[in-house]
């Protein structure tokens, strides 16, 4: 179109302006309007196929996901994951014996310290913060990964033990994660369980329970692959303690509304029944369907692989993986309140076998 109307342009400034008949101009003109009108019509569609796309995956001019990432489109939110769901969706425990308002503070605070990736000031910070606040609590390096620590408190027992962890290392983009869901609540949940279990009263002959903050969970932003990059503080601990460790269970997106949690994958099908065993007698079955759902690997997976019995909750559904709106706001004090009590019920039972 641009061409066509420059040429014109030209003869006109040259004297050489078109002296055809009209009959013949207006011809030209008539064809001129068409392919205008072409044009404009294939403009449109393109502009609107440019809106569709970028209104499904996030406008990277205003902070949409980075790669790996997983925003929830408008409208593409599950409903249990919205507020309003009475109960936020969730059943009510009919045990009380783990604290959820504890920690629902702890995500409160560690999602204050921002963006925190292994091996940051922020996540140091963070650390001893957690190591104050877990009775007995020590730091264990990271094996291969200086400056990388994971967080290890334990209530004593016959061993081989079991492994109760969660991630409080987060992603290291994009600015403004702070990982409420994922990793802090996991982390906060682990600490409260500690206390509980360390008020009650063991049964003769217990077993060893083990509490395990990974660090180096998150691979850095470059790494070839997740498998390649991340797990690290949960490989370095299997590669330490394999021998002394029976099963392991580990909280990942365990704080949402409208928590669901089916067996993942991998996870072993015995200690899952008996997870849900322990959810039908604190009356949160209703979180935990009788469905699997995929495989996903994360911080068990070394335990996996190392032929250790192992279970992963994770929410894989929520919307938020690894954008800012992983916030406060997504977190739910009953969601806390139910995976507390049912892993709670499950160790009171599991350090007696």
């Amino acid at each position: 179109m641009h061409r066509c109307v420059r040429a014109k342009m030209a003869r006109v400034m040259t004297g050489t302006a078109d002296t055809r008949p009209p009959a013949g101009r207006q011809e030209d003109e008539g064809r001129l309007r068409v392919r205008v009108l072409v044009i404009a019509l294939v403009g449109q569609f393109v502009l609107a196929a440019v809106v569709l796309y970028f209104a499904a995956t996030g406008w990277p001019m205003f902070g949409g996901p980075p790669s790996g990432g997983k925003a929830a489109a408008v409208g593409s939110v599950p409903a249990r994951f919205l507020p309003g769901a009475p109960g936020d969706g969730v059943p009510t425990p009919r045990t009380d014996r783990f604290d959820a308002a504890r920690a629902y503070a702890l995500v409160r605070r560690q999602v204050g310290y921002g963006l925190r990736p292994a091996g940051s000031p922020a996540l140091r910070r963070l650390a001893a913060d957690l190591r104050r606040r877990m009775p007995g609590a020590r730091y264990e390096p990271v094996g291969g990964h200086p400056g990388l620590r994971n967080v290890v408190a334990v209530v004593p027992g016959r061993r081989p033990a079991i492994v109760v962890g969660a991630h409080y290392d987060t992603v290291d983009a994009p600015p403004g994660f702070v990982g409420a869901n994922d990793g802090a609540a996991g982390t906060a949940i682990v600490a409260e369980l500690l206390r509980a279990l360390r008020a009650s009263r063991a049964p003769v002959n217990a077993r060893e329970v083990r509490f395990v903050l990974f660090d180096g969970e998150e691979a850095p932003s470059g790494s070839a692959s997740f498998l390649e990059g991340g797990l690290r503080g949960s490989r370095a601990y299997v590669d330490a303690h394999r021998r002394e460790v029976r099963s392991m269970v580990l909280l990942d997106y365990v704080g949402a509304r409208g928590l669901r949690l089916p067996r993942e994958g991998t996870s072993d099908p015995a200690l899952w029944a008996r997870l849900r065993s322990a959810a039908r007698r604190t009356g949160t079955l209703a979180a935990f369907p009788a469905a699997a759902g995929e495989l996903i690997y994360d911080d068990h997976t070394p335990f996996v692989d190392a032929q250790i019995p192992a279970i992963d909750l994770i929410d894989w559904d929520y919307p938020w993986q690894h954008v800012p709106e992983d916030a406060l706001d997504k977190i739910s004090r009953r969601s806390l309140d139910v995976t507390g009590e049912t892993v709670l019920a499950l160790l009171l039972a599991e350090r007696r076998r």
